[in-house]
C-alpha cells in the first residue's frame, strides 16, 4: 500500500511540475506582457495571418481583398531592419530615404499608398489592432485603391518587434492615365 501511494504522489508532483506557470499581473491588475518570439517556422503563418486578418477587416468595411506582394514585402522588410539599426520608429530610412523611394527600389510597379510601422513588444493582431484603433493608420489599412500589402518586421534578440506594412495598388491594365497620391489622376497624351 504504501509503494503505490508512493508512485501516485511521485506522479502528482509530476504533473503539477509540467503545469503551466500562473499569470503573474501588473499593479493595474492586468497580465504582464510576455515575450512574443517568432520561430522561423513561423514566419509564413504570421504573414498570412496578418494578410487574412486585413482581408477580413476590408471585407467588413467594403473594400476589396489585397494580396501579398513580394516587391512590397521586401521593402517592408528593408525597412523594419533599418529602423531597429537607428533604433527609433519612423518613416525615413537611415539613407534618408521615403517609403516611396523603398518601394520604387523593391521594384514595385504600382502606387505606394501608406506605411504604418511599430516598435512593440506585441504580437502582430495586437499590433493591427493598435492601427485600427487610429484614424491615420485605420485609414491606410482600409484604403479603397489598395490591391497589394507588404508585410514584414525584425525581432531582436530580447524580443522587441519592428513592424512594417506598405499597402500598394496597381491600376488595372493599360492606360494613359496616371494616378497621383491624394485621387488626382494625371492624363498622359
Amino acid at each position: 500500500m504504501t509503494r503505490i501511494f508512493t508512485i501516485l504522489m511521485i506522479f502528482a508532483l509530476g504533473l503539477t511540475a509540467c503545469a503551466a506557470p500562473p499569470e503573474q499581473l501588473g499593479p493595474d491588475g492586468k497580465p504582464l506582457p510576455r515575450v512574443y518570439r517568432i520561430a522561423k517556422r513561423d514566419e509564413a503563418k504570421i504573414e498570412y495571418r496578418m494578410l487574412d486578418s486585413i482581408n477580413a477587416l476590408r471585407t467588413a468595411a467594403g473594400r476589396n481583398t489585397v494580396e501579398l506582394n513580394a516587391s512590397l514585402n521586401a521593402a517592408a522588410a528593408t525597412h523594419s531592419r533599418d529602423m531597429q539599426v537607428q533604433n527609433r520608429p519612423w518613416h525615413f530610412g537611415s539613407d534618408g530615404s521615403s517609403p516611396i523611394t523603398r518601394v520604387a527600389r523593391a521594384g514595385y510597379p504600382g502606387m505606394m499608398l501608406g506605411e504604418n510601422i511599430s516598435e512593440t513588444y506585441e504580437t502582430e493582431l495586437e499590433t493591427l489592432s493598435a492601427w485600427m484603433e487610429q484614424p491615420d493608420t485605420r485609414d491606410i489599412i482600409l484604403d479603397r485603391r489598395a490591391t497589394d500589402m507588404g508585410f514584414a518586421w525584425y525581432q531582436e534578440s530580447n524580443g522587441k518587434l519592428w513592424w512594417t506594412l506598405i499597402m500598394g495598388g496597381r491600376s488595372g491594365g493599360a492606360s494613359n492615365e496616371v494616378e497621383l497620391a491624394n485621387d488626382i489622376t494625371l492624363t498622359v497624351e
